[in-house]
């Protein structure tokens, strides 16, 4: 990918061009098939650090386990943009978001539908960007830096192996696929 590529990746200005560019969308072989087609729920979320390589969890309010700064990729919304506008609301920082460490998909669980996470490399915060964090208090309680085997016990398991997989790419410096947190390939 070429850097003015990558520049545009989540641009919502570009994002219309190209898609007016597309022209007419195809019309339905079958009328009506599109609307019975599953629908994947998708996530982005960022792996950002501190110098000493421990991992940002943020504390969601609404649900007893530790995260990582990211959210739900709303309708029309690239993962990317998704990123980027979900740490921006939860962290209040503009953080560089970095390449695809990840992409992990997860089965159907209780009310949950079966979902794509995408985990993208948030990079190392400096200690101006710790200080700036300004958090969404209706969303988030708190913010730690955590080494994972610590904060293993505070995530489900299947998020502690998305993540270590997601740091395991980060170190590899490649993209990894997994499923419920553990890597194929």
């Amino acid at each position: 990918m070429t850097e003015s590529q990558v520049r545009h990746c989540g641009d919502d200005a570009v994002f219309a061009h190209d898609l007016r560019d597309e022209g007419q969308p195809e019309a339905e072989f079958n009328p009506g098939i599109a609307a019975r087609l599953p629908r994947k729920n998708a996530a982005a979320g960022v792996l950002a650090r501190d110098e000493h390589d421990q991992v940002l969890f943020v504390s969601p309010t609404y649900k007893p386990f530790l995260e990582i700064p990211g959210g739900l990729v709303e309708d029309d919304e690239s993962p990317l943009a998704a990123c980027r506008r979900e740490v921006r609301e939860e962290l209040g920082i503009d953080l560089t978001v970095g390449r695809l460490l990840l992409v992990d998909w997860l089965p159907a669980h209780g009310v949950w539908r079966d979902s794509l996470q995408f985990v993208f490399d948030g990079g190392v915060l400096s200690r101006e960007q710790i200080s700036a964090i300004s958090l969404a208090g209706d969303e988030l309680s708190g913010f730690e830096f955590l080494d994972l085997e610590v904060a293993q016990s505070q995530l489900r398991p299947s998020k502690a192996r998305r993540i270590a997989l997601a740091h395991r790419a980060l170190l590899a410096g490649e993209t990894f696929y997994g499923e419920f947190g553990r890597r194929l390939g």
